[in-house]
């Protein structure tokens, strides 16, 4: 068969849960929908990580965040460590990264030939208080109560929706000139946007729309959470949270995914009106969730459905499945074996993911796949935990905690009955706690986390002397930021 190129596009912070083709009976996103219809959409995918540079680099590598000891944002992927980008340009692709991918060190590429338009934090750009120029309050994209206030929420623009717009607007051009030049190298381009991250400010009309027509969120926790649930619930100040301030950053939330979707749709445009789209693979995922209000939570670290669980969508008219969905569990981990037997390329010599080929054609063979997951988080404020998902059950174990958190996902799917101290299922938690814990030592990532953090902080005093020069940084144009009243 033919290789195909490939059109990855990532999203940052999106629910699954929010896309008319996931049955949100609210949210507009039509080409979202209309990728659905075309290819495979994946129901229980999951982020090794529900935090930006975690996520992104275990999806990169292939590998789970205590192989490569990423853990926090301020986390970097050393050069030397592949990626499936190296694997695929050494395959004869033409691999170019345009937009956000939250790289912190001085390698802006990790394996990518080309990178257009460099981003908006980590070694590229600081996010200071220049970012939102004083129209919106920077706590707008943070993980606190501050966020969802009225400085920080509300209708008008924000740097992050026009960042957006030159993504893929450059995304756009560079397709074209693929297609004028054709020829025989195909391409591996990957498409980093920013929405729907938070800060939750969206356009008049989508922010009342949604105003309008969303049903309230939930406030409030169960009686019997976990504690150290509801310690993250309380180093994030949510317990504070109005139903106003909640309405507002959830009808924006909302928004900013239509948002999304408008661009998502600009690029399968340009794929059809090019003749590209025949050749080409379209793939759509996102780093991880928003829990949006979901158990009366807000933004990610979390291993509820809404923060660990990401969309994936899989693309290739007249190859793929048309019209879809796939209820085994798979993970993010799983994208670089994929493209790698797409492309024909050697997989990674080192790697945890699968390749989901069987999942996306018509005549694919998918009897031995194992079902399971694993996710990783190490939050702000909090201990390290780490999560299994098996093809019925969730189990978390918290670092430092006794007890587990167990869901039976198949008679639970809203994760509001917690197993984890029920005797009944105390041989189902035995059996997953083994699993969960093996070759997992939460004092060892704590540990070394602090080591990798003093090592960081050595070399971003050197970026900020003068030490860097990067090839394309993206230059914010001046009054990106606007406040329309509400």
């Amino acid at each position: 068969m033919e290789r195909p190129s490939i059109v990855l596009i990532m999203s940052d912070q999106h629910n699954p849960h929010v896309m008319g083709c996931a049955g949100d009976q609210y949210v507009q996103t039509p080409n979202l929908d209309r990728m659905a219809q075309s290819g495979v959409r994946f129901s229980q995918n999951y982020c090794a990580g529900p935090l930006c540079v975690p996520s992104r680099l275990t999806f990169l590598t292939s590998r789970y965040p205590s192989d490569i000891e990423v853990w926090v944002n301020s986390a970097a992927l050393p050069s030397h460590t592949p990626t499936f980008a190296h694997q695929l340009t050494l395959a004869g692709y033409e691999t170019t990264l345009c937009g956000r991918m939250h790289f912190v060190d001085a390698d802006q590429n990790h394996g990518f030939t080309r990178r257009l338009v460099g981003d908006v934090s980590g070694a590229m750009r600081g996010a200071g208080g220049e970012m939102f120029e004083g129209v919106w309050n920077t706590a707008g994209c943070g993980q606190s109560h501050g966020a969802l206030m009225n400085d920080a929420v509300g209708a008008g623009t924000a740097t992050y929706e026009v960042y957006d717009r030159a993504v893929t607007a450059r995304a756009c051009q560079t397709l074209r000139e693929y297609a004028e030049v054709g020829g025989e190298q195909p391409f591996c381009m990957v498409v980093g946007m920013l929405l729907p991250h938070n800060p939750c400010v969206c356009r008049k009309n989508l922010f009342d729309y949604y105003m309008e027509t969303l049903p309230d969120p939930e406030l409030g926790a169960p009686p019997d959470e976990h504690p150290a649930v509801a310690s993250l619930r309380g180093t994030r100040d949510t317990a504070t949270v109005t139903l106003e301030e909640a309405r507002r950053a959830r009808a924006a939330y909302y928004g900013l995914v239509t948002v999304l979707d408008e661009n998502i749709g600009a690029i399968m445009n340009t794929l059809d009106e090019t003749s590209l789209a025949d050749d080409t693979v379209l793939i759509y995922t996102s780093d991880h969730g928003d829990l949006n209000g979901e158990h009366g939570m807000w933004w990610k670290e979390s291993f509820y459905e809404g923060s660990v669980s990401v969309p994936m969508l899989w693309s290739w008219p007249g190859a793929f499945r048309a019209g879809a969905q796939v209820e085994a569990v798979t993970s993010l981990l799983d994208m670089g074996p994929t493209l790698a037997e797409l492309a024909h390329a050697e997989p990674l010599p080192e790697r945890r993911g699968r390749s989901l080929t069987g999942f996306l054609y018509p005549d694919g063979d998918t009897s031995t796949w194992p079902d399971v997951a694993f996710a990783e988080t190490y939050a702000l404020g909090q201990r390290p935990a780490r999560m299994v998902r098996t093809d019925r059950w969730k189990l978390i174990a918290y670092h430092g905690y006794s007890d587990c958190q167990l869901f039976d996902m198949q008679a639970d799917p809203g994760e509001t009955h917690d197993l984890g101290r029920d005797p009944a299922y105390a041989d189902i938690r035995s059996e997953l706690l083994s699993c969960v814990m093996e070759g997992w030592d939460g004092d060892r990532i704590e540990a070394r986390c602090r080591l990798r953090t003093a090592e960081l902080n050595v070399t971003q005093q050197w970026r900020r002397r003068g030490g860097l020069r990067c090839s394309e940084i993206w230059d914010m144009p001046p009054a990106c930021n606007v406040r329309e009243p509400d």
